[in-house]
């Protein structure tokens, strides 16, 4: 996909990967750019650096986002991309309290959903369009120290595979971003944890990473590109594998 003269909406667009790509995107010269967040002040600061548009929403929220897309649709123009990137951690296990376990699914996987469910079929319906979706290398490998976070993270990368898998033939593309520690205010409290083992990465670096997948029209979009070896040595022995992770497990989780 070229990105010129593209609407193209952005969710966890206050900070972080949101407002890099959102600013990224307007040098690649997007018709409109819309910011969104739950955070109002911060996605309207954004959205007046970049020249863009701010609507606030909850991503949590199915209403939300269906009311996002519905305005951006009636009042700005049929979205060419949608970048579902809002995302949050929660530390712990199982015995992470399960409304806990709640929020981050509703954020880290039924955001996605939710957009597709009510985005696809207007794409479908005028010949394609194009999903971002972020996850993390954590939905490829999995997280030291955060069962919710990996499990979610799993999630969104089997979901964008499948609306991949299914909709390809309606002209719907479809990216998932896989990075490792990016410096966003989700690591700031963190920044020698496990993620960061490879380097923390700028979200400038990371929005460039996405760009040049979605010219490419490339469905995995590593920043980090161990987490490509990292993956072919888990499919190759899944046991030998998880014995390394476990070493990370001791070293940073204990």
């Amino acid at each position: 996909m070229n990105l010129t003269d593209k609407v193209i909406v952005v969710t966890g667009a206050a900070s972080g990967i949101g407002r890099a790509l959102a600013h990224r995107f307007v040098a690649e010269g997007a018709r409109a750019v819309v910011c969104s967040d739950r955070d109002g002040d911060g996605v309207r600061a954004v959205a007046a650096e970049i020249g863009g548009v701010a609507i606030q929403a909850d991503v949590s929220r199915e209403a939300d986002i269906k009311a996002l897309i519905e305005q951006v649709e009636s009042q700005i123009g049929p979205i060419d991309l949608f970048c579902s990137n809002a995302g949050i951690g929660v530390g712990g296990g199982a015995e992470t309290p399960t409304e806990d376990w709640q929020r981050i699914w509703d954020i880290n996987v039924m955001a996605h959903v939710w957009a597709a469910r009510h985005l696809v079929p207007l794409m479908a319906a005028r010949g394609g369009g194009y999903l971002l979706n972020t996850s993390s290398a954590a939905g490829l490998l999995s997280q030291i120290g955060s069962a919710p976070y990996a499990v979610t993270k799993h999630a969104a990368v089997g979901l964008a595979e499948w609306l991949a898998i299914t909709h390809g033939d309606q002209g719907i593309k479809v990216s998932v971003l896989c990075p490792q520690a990016v410096r966003t205010a989700m690591t700031a409290g963190n920044p020698d944890g496990v993620a960061s083992i490879d380097g923390m990465m700028e979200p400038d670096v990371v929005a460039e990473a996405c760009v040049r997948a979605i010219e490419a029209e490339t469905f995995l979009v590593l920043p980090h590109p161990e987490v490509l070896t990292y993956m072919r040595n888990k499919t190759n022995d899944y046991d030998r594998w998880i014995g390394g992770m476990r070493k990370l497990n001791r070293r940073f989780a204990g």
